[in-house]
């Protein structure tokens, strides 16, 4: 560290610098930022990363955000509003490093309104959840200025694909590359045909100096991107993959210069162009194959998310991708919006915190609009479709929340592999220039380059995403939508299973329902209907089923109390349906055996509602494949009456746990996860969410409404609950083609580096060899999960 450098950003202080509480900086620019952290406690952001300020040269008067006070302009930028609360995401070019990360996902400390901030990093987007009351659009991009994370606001942009651009910039530099590979190379072809070196000292001096200046748009242009990511790279004190490519191209391009310079012809001027040319056509074909193997895109147009359809005085499931403008849904208690629709029956209480974080439901009246993203709380409510359903929307709503803190092991292996892997060809390539160098200066330079371009650990860089993301599209295939790859791993690590009872497995529509009690009449089975048929639970969903035929009515008040039961008023009377502790307040669970219902009206109990479960096809079996890996668990709301017949398929009765509530639940995995178990939860969404939550991995087991869960890291198609075990095992088979895949790309490398460090392979043909290796490691781990997929995976 220098002595004058800024206290900010680390540049050079000069002979003047600006002084502020015994620290220098080179500008009143990044005084001032300095300033405003020290003054929100925000000093970690320079522990996180010293000198990781951002300087910005010409910074422009904040003015140039007036236009954001235009409701017309700030309404095309804003994704999300309703009520006070609104949610935007911002281009922002100056995120370069971890403690640009921490302090915009910390902005509510610089201004009370912000309630969430979250960035996506190779993007360098921001996504910023704020009230509007209290903040506007405009005020918010002046923050983010003052503090040196000047958001890049064009319209244009919003409507243009941002991958367009930046392919066309790849293509623009892949251009002049070509243009100078091909005139360079015929100025070199003389030097290829026999009697080139009687070519005139003339000629190859002008040939030299037209190949000089055509290289220099490739070298300072269409190189530049691998530049840009070295400098950064050591800047934060790492080795990046494109630090060898870099030492590759200056030495060959100084090497050739001096050969220039000095008469003696065009040196590499040749093969350092077709390099670079054939390094940049890698690089685009490589996203290509990227593109076009998008495990991301697949598994999304897989997501089985399904809404209640209504059809006249009918409704059917349908899944949500089906669903066009003017179709009219029904959505129950704590079920998600899917499209943006208009509010036509009901009572609107609409929970956004899965979208903005804010937790206060907030009510919506018939004719108002209700986003895609938000819960209902209480009664059922009908909507009709405004816009049809973008898939990949409530894709993005369902990873944005919930991710967990994890130590993904795998991905630190292959960035410390890859890490010491770049500084061991960097001493290598060191050692082989140096020893050529005793016999000729361009024998040396030659094999320097072609070692570092050789040996580039791009393809143990992609093995990983590569086999995890075909691995999670074939699961969305199979039924089984995972999150997102990192998912696999924690799978993978598993070493105990918790199991929910009621609709993980048992199956919620096949139950044997009977009433004890005093006959309900003609009117009563209308009254518990019309509570129930506004509940998700799956006990709910059997009464509902079990009094079909019964006429119902919209209740005045709903209330569901999760692990107890649902509250309400009904033509006037109170029914109270649940436990026995909710309705008849006494806890008589442990002396039951069998699962009950209560139901009192008007505080007078009037019986309760005898529900036998079905368990789902094969449990014993999975059951047994589980037991002989995994340490199994079962942790129930329900009383112990299955108690016998569950220890017959789990053999050990320690393993069960009855009289659970959702916050026993959470504790229970906690228990075990302080024992240092890895535990995988599955639930059916509902009562489970903290137990979901807390647990390494959760898997909601999802029947007829395919409802998210942002506490969840997989959804689980009911039928394919048998296969459980196969998925597991599957993990372990993807494991092992990461393995393989390692091992056929340092193969490849060793193979390369045979040839390099012994003068026998040039830059030119490594440059085209770097590429095809990264392809080939992409196919055989591609390829290898599909074929192996059809074998382990038959559902």
């Amino acid at each position: 560290m220098k002595d004058n450098a800024c206290r900010h950003c680390g540049s050079d202080c000069g002979s003047s610098p600006v002084m502020f509480s015994d620290a220098a900086f080179c500008c009143h620019g990044c005084k001032a930022v300095y300033e405003i952290l020290h003054k929100n406690e925000l000093g970690q952001y320079y522990e996180i990363q010293p000198m990781s300020g951002v300087r910005i040269e010409n910074a422009q008067s904040l003015r140039k955000f007036a236009f954001l006070d235009n409701p017309e302009i700030a309404g095309k930028l804003v994704s999300f509003s309703d009520g006070n609360v609104s949610r935007v995401k911002l281009f922002i070019p100056s995120i370069h490093c971890a403690s640009c990360i921490w302090l915009l996902e910390h902005l509510n400390t610089l201004h009370p309104s912000i309630s969430y901030s979250d960035v996506n990093f190779p993007k360098k987007e921001v996504t910023i959840t704020f009230r509007n009351d209290q903040l506007t659009l405009r005020q918010l991009a002046e923050m983010l200025a003052a503090i040196h994370y000047v958001p890049e606001i064009t319209l244009d942009s919003l409507e243009t694909d941002k991958k367009g651009t930046t392919n066309r910039k790849l293509l623009i530099k892949i251009g002049i590359a070509s243009f100078s590979f091909m005139n360079i190379m015929m100025y070199s072809f003389p030097e290829y045909l026999p009697g080139g070196d009687l070519l005139e000292q003339d000629f190859k001096h002008i040939f030299g100096w037209l190949s000089f200046l055509l290289i220099l748009p490739v070298v300072f242009y269409s190189a530049n991107d691998y530049y840009l990511s070295a400098w950064k790279g050591l800047k934060h004190k790492i080795i990046s993959i494109d630090l060898p490519i870099t030492l590759g191209i200056i030495a060959l391009f100084l090497q050739s210069s001096w050969e220039v310079f000095n008469g003696n012809g065009i040196g590499y001027m040749d093969s350092l162009a077709g390099l670079l040319f054939f390094l940049l056509i890698g690089k685009w074909y490589q996203g290509k194959t990227y593109e076009a193997l998008s495990f991301e895109r697949d598994y999304k147009s897989y997501f089985p998310v399904a809404v209640t359809k209504l059809f006249g005085n009918d409704e059917s499931f349908v899944q949500i991708k089906e669903l066009q403008k003017g179709d009219r849904i029904r959505v129950r208690n704590q079920e998600l919006i899917p499209a943006d629709s208009r509010l036509v029956g009901g009572n609107a209480s609409i929970d956004y915190s899965f979208v903005t974080g804010e937790a206060m439901p907030v009510s919506r009246t018939t004719g108002e609009l209700i986003y895609a993203g938000g819960r209902q709380v209480g009664s059922t409510i009908e909507l009709e479709v405004e816009k049809p359903v973008e898939q990949s929307y409530l894709t993005q709503l369902w990873n944005q929340k919930g991710q967990k803190d994890e130590h993904h092991l795998l991905r630190n292996h292959v960035n410390t592999v890859s890490h010491y892997f770049t500084i061991i060809i960097l001493i290598i390539a060191f050692t082989a220039f140096f020893y050529w160098l005793q016999q000729d200066l361009s024998t040396a330079v030659y094999v320097f380059a072609s070692v570092l371009i050789i040996a580039c650990p791009c393809a143990l860089a992609l093995t990983v995403p590569f086999t995890f993301g075909s691995t999670m599209r074939v699961f969305g295939r199979k039924g089984f939508y995972l999150k997102n790859t990192d998912v696999i791993e924690q799978l993978y690590r598993t070493d105990t299973i918790v199991f929910d009872k009621t609709g993980t497995i048992t199956i919620n529509r096949e139950s044997e329902v009977s009433f004890h009690g005093e006959p309900l009449g003609r009117e009563k089975p209308g009254m518990i209907k019309s509570m129930v048929m506004h509940s998700s639970h799956p006990l709910s969903i059997v009464l509902k089923d079990y009094l079909k035929e019964v006429p119902i009515s919209e209740p005045e008040r709903y209330e569901e109390i999760p692990g107890m039961g649902i509250t309400g008023i009904v033509g006037g009377s109170r029914i109270n349906i649940g436990s026995p502790a909710f309705v008849a307040g006494e806890d008589i669970s442990s002396e039951l055996t069998e699962s009950r219902v209560y139901v009192s009206i008007d505080n007078n109990i009037a019986g309760y509602f005898s529900i036998g479960n079905v368990y789902r096809n094969g449990l014993e079996g999975i059951i047994q494949q589980l037991s002989k890996k995994y340490d199994l668990h079962l942790i129930s709301g329900d009383n112990e009456a299955e108690r016998k017949r569950l220890s017959a398929f789990f053999g050990d009765d320690k393993q069960l746990h009855f009289n659970q509530s959702p916050s026993d639940k959470k504790a229970f995995i906690d228990g075990l996860k302080s024992k240092g178990k890895k535990v995988l939860m599955i639930g059916d969404g509902l009562n489970d969410a903290g137990a979901l939550a807390t647990s390494d991995t959760g898997i909601t087991i999802a029947e007829d409404v395919f409802s998210f869960s942002p506490a969840c890291d997989a959804i689980m198609s009911s039928d394919k609950f048998t296969g459980l075990d196969r998925f597991l095992r599957f993990t372990g088979i993807s494991f092992w083609v990461v393995r393989a895949s390692f091992l056929i790309s340092l193969f490849y490398n060793l193979i390369g580096l045979s040839f390099a460090v012994t003068a026998n392979l040039s830059p030119l043909v490594a440059a085209i060899l770097m590429p095809i290796s990264s392809i080939t490691v992409v196919a055989f781990a591609t390829l290898s999960v599909n074929l192996l997929s059809r074998r382990f995976l038959r559902l």
